[in-house]
């Protein structure tokens, strides 16, 4: 954990809960001596969790919260837990964090002998998955919630992922080493950067952009400023969906522009501990032989579904949070892809607009999503990729204030060189021609 002395004096409490049997769900709380604000944010994990996140409970702390974290009832950032462990699993998928919810908001209340006024959740990759569940799940748990590009379905995500590596793995001459991947993103923005208006290095919407590697085949022997036949079929599988033999999609391709991240295509081999691999030797087949060379979409895809399919949360009813006066606010980097937990941002419009489609097109009150142009996985990125996510949160939540135009920044050298509006989907920024692209005073939100 931080070093105490950098801290605002609190009370740290840490407890262990045993829903069942076989849980041993590790949480703390921390609790700040002066200036609390009244407030709990609870935060949340990333890949396979295993551990308390610390850094996360040091931020909400000195912002004057009373926060918690869950090691989400195992120890380590592997799926190797799940063998044998029904129990575990269950407690990853949703249970940890909503008896975590319960206990904090409890110790809290007996702390101050008052309970908080707003509870808050605020979690990416992971922890966004964990954001939605709870909206799905514990409508009651939380008043705000803040799910940043949430692997919301990782037994899909894990195939798809799996998937690619397995092929191009398994046929050499298909990987694509980082200098042309570089090359197909330089190629990306040559086509496409100025559809918004702005040459910048950015796609403000990628769903404007066709582009078709085939226009950097190599018209003879292979070179460094060319793909192959092979490469051009590699890069295409990136951006294509997973769908099983009968058309039905199993998870969304990437979007052009951040192919700089897409190691997937490089020839690196699936991590045997890793979030990919570990979903299906653990969970699905519960076998810690298991080879990923035997790996088949369709079949696999079934078995973990069957198996662990509650890990998901892909409910597209939630009526009872809204009834109960929460917010959610979802947010994705439009450049986030590849592999090592990184996660389409078409996924989250899928998901948001499943949630339209079942409770009906206006909920624009109670629900936003906002897509990040050249964020990448939870931040980073080429492009401004820091939002202040909790305070939009706030001033929705407590004032009324919808975030109908959020500012993101860009810091480099620590100082701020280049800010733009995050637009709530489907709208984008929109330069008016006049005054410096670098300023988010010259743009507006408007619809594509």
């Amino acid at each position: 954990m931080p070093q105490s002395n950098q801290l605002p004096t609190f009370c740290r409490v840490a407890a262990t809960l045993t829903p069942s049997s076989d849980s041993d769900i590790k949480i703390e709380v921390w609790l700040p001596v002066e200036a609390w604000n009244g407030k709990f944010q609870a935060v949340g994990n990333g890949g396979w969790a295993g551990t308390i996140s610390y850094g996360a409970l040091a931020s909400a702390l000195q912002e004057g919260y009373a926060t918690a974290s869950t090691d989400t009832g195992h120890v380590g950032g592997n799926a190797s837990f799940a063998i044998g462990h029904p129990e575990k699993v269950v407690d990853f998928a949703y249970r940890a964090v909503h008896e975590m919810a319960v206990k904090s908001r409890a110790i809290i209340a007996a702390f101050y002998k008052r309970p908080p006024r707003f509870s808050y959740w605020t979690g990416c990759s992971t922890g966004g998955r964990q954001a939605l569940m709870e909206a799905q799940r514990y409508p009651d748990d939380f008043d705000g919630i803040i799910a940043g590009a949430p692997a919301n379905n990782p037994t899909q995500l894990c195939a798809w992922r799996i998937a690619v590596e397995a092929r191009t793995l398994q046929d050499p001459a298909s990987v694509v080493p980082v200098a042309k991947l570089a090359l197909v993103n330089r190629a990306v923005l040559a086509a496409c950067d100025a559809l918004d208006g702005v040459t910048d290095g950015l796609l403000t919407d990628p769903h404007q952009c066709h582009f078709d590697p085939a226009t950097l085949l190599c018209r003879g022997v292979d070179r460094d400023d060319c793909l192959t036949a092979r490469q051009v079929e590699a890069v295409k599988m990136g951006y294509a969906p997973a769908t099983r033999r009968t058309g039905e999609l199993i998870y969304p391709g990437l979007v052009p522009g951040g192919e700089m991240g897409w190691d997937m295509l490089t020839g690196a081999k699936p991590e045997p501990g890793g979030i990919d691999v570990g979903m299906f030797r653990f969970v699905a087949h519960e076998d810690p032989a298991w080879d990923w060379r035997t790996f088949d979409l369709d079949r696999d895809t079934s078995l973990v579904q069957k198996k662990a399919g509650f890990i998901d949360a892909v409910n597209p009813d939630l009526s009872a949070f809204r009834a109960r006066g929460g917010k959610l606010l979802i947010y994705h980097g439009w450049n986030d892809g590849g592999s090592g937990g990184a996660i389409s941002p078409q996924n989250s419009v899928n998901y948001y607009s499943s949630v339209l489609v079942r409770m009906g097109p206006k909920q624009e009150d109670w629900l936003r999503l906002f897509m990040v142009p050249g964020m990448a996985h939870c931040g980073g990125g080429p492009g401004p990729n820091q939002v202040n996510w909790m305070a939009a949160m706030e001033r929705w939540r407590e004032s009324g204030i919808a975030p109908d135009r959020l500012i993101a920044s860009r810091v480099s050298d620590n100082r701020v060189n280049m800010t733009r509006p995050v637009c709530p989907y489907p709208q984008v920024a929109q330069y008016n021609g006049v005054g410096s692209t670098n300023d988010a005073a010259n743009f507006a939100c408007k619809l594509p």
